[in-house]
């Protein structure tokens, strides 16, 4: 028995390392493709609408093929919905500069952007069953590796791969696409499943989106995002427009590579931290101030006030993601995971929109930073009604 017992011990670290390269290959094709854009517009002739169309797809698709994702999990079961949309979303991302063509690029990005939405809502039904009694710390670990996919791809792009590819962006497109086509069947060789009673078609898949949590959860995921995606979007735009394009860089690094250590430390916080509402209140207060310190008129203030918004949302993330496993049962983990994931993915998608037509309307600079402060208002108006402690988990 006590064998048993210190195999199992030995091999608890397996979950993790597992949920970390999953988290690795859901970001690393989708953010190799911003550093390519010009070559991208050059070849195939894109207007400015159709990059902003091409980069936007696959937050529209994590919106939209949320709910897909929890029934094929209700009927397939999380482990295979992963592996699952991990083949179709490596294969298309690898296909994407096929031709090259406008149609074969857009077509197979909405291929990839499916595929790696359905896996989502099937990660923290895993979590919850590889790791009921550790969520908070198997999320962050998970987190983690979606922040390496994108800093790795977003970094190395330029200075490895398209070198590799011989300058071709296409070829570039699918050096990225190996690593997740390679990890696959390493995920399905070494992911342990669990079989489960509820994996039948009379399980419920469908969102419920008349429940509290669902919103709540997706407003505050929603609010992070926007935080997130609106900083990356329009913080370039406001150093131009204010005459500091030098900072331009290092902002960008600083609000990115902030999440990376934030993640770390969310993991050693989580156990206490997720399913309540004060850690969201104090992420929420470190945004609005954030975006405080980055409008102080001081070069320290833009860069400060960057990382401060980096740090904030890697907190964010890591406990928004956590919720869903640590507040739902087992059998409505996907549920509440697709609903959360869609209404925040939307109002991800939708926030950036509001900020550009506030700086074209009021030709304010400062006016491009409203999808965050809406974010982070957002945030705290949603975590004000998160006060019960974190769910018992299930027993494994």
């Amino acid at each position: 028995m006590s064998t048993l017992r210190a195999h199992r011990q030995n091999r608890s670290w397996l979950p993790l390392a597992l949920l970390w390269i999953a988290g690795i290959d859901l970001r690393l094709t989708l953010l190799a493709v911003p550093p390519v854009l010009p070559l991208i517009h050059r070849d195939l002739r894109l207007g400015e609408t159709g990059i902003a169309a091409l980069t936007g797809l696959p937050v529209v698709l994590f919106a939209a093929a949320a709910v897909l994702g929890s029934l094929l999990v209700a009927r397939l079961g999380p482990r295979r919905t992963m592996l699952l949309g991990l083949m179709g979303a490596g294969a298309a991302s690898g296909l994407r500069g096929l031709g090259p063509s406008v149609a074969v690029l857009f077509l197979m990005t909405f291929v990839m952007g499916v595929g790696i939405a359905v896996i989502q809502p099937a990660i923290p039904s895993l979590i919850n069953q590889w790791c009921p009694t550790r969520v908070g710390p198997a999320t962050a670990v998970y987190v983690n590796g979606l922040l390496v996919g994108e800093t790795l791809s977003a970094s190395l792009t330029l200075p490895l791969a398209l070198p590799l590819a011989h300058g071709s962006w296409e070829l570039s497109l699918a050096f990225w696409a190996v690593p997740v086509l390679l990890t696959a069947p390493l995920l399905a060789w070494f992911a342990p499943d669990i079989p489960q009673a509820w994996e039948t078609p009379r399980v419920a898949w469908w969102p419920d989106w008349k429940g509290v949590d669902t919103w709540r959860l997706g407003l505050l995921l929603g609010g992070t995002g926007a935080v997130y995606f609106g900083s990356n979007a329009f913080i370039p735009e406001f150093l131009r427009a204010t005459g500091r394009t030098d900072l331009i860089g290092a902002g960008l690094t600083v609000l990115n590579a902030a999440q990376l250590p934030a993640s770390l430390v969310a993991a050693l916080v989580s156990r206490k931290a997720v399913g309540r509402g004060g850690p969201f209140l104090a992420i929420g207060v470190a945004m609005l101030c954030g975006l405080g310190v980055f409008l102080v008129d001081r070069d320290w203030g833009l860069v400060l006030g960057a990382g401060m918004l980096g740090v904030s949302c890697g907190f964010g993330l890591v406990f928004c993601l956590a919720l869903p496993p640590a507040l739902a049962g087992r059998e409505d983990v996907h549920r509440l995971s697709a609903g959360m994931l869609a209404i925040g993915y939307t109002y991800t998608f939708v926030a950036p929109l509001l900020g550009g037509a506030a700086w074209d309307y009021t030709h304010v600079p400062a006016a491009s930073l409203f999808p965050a402060a809406c974010g982070a208002l957002t945030v705290l108006a949603a975590a004000s009604g998160l006060a019960a402690p974190p769910r018992a988990a299930d027993p494994a």
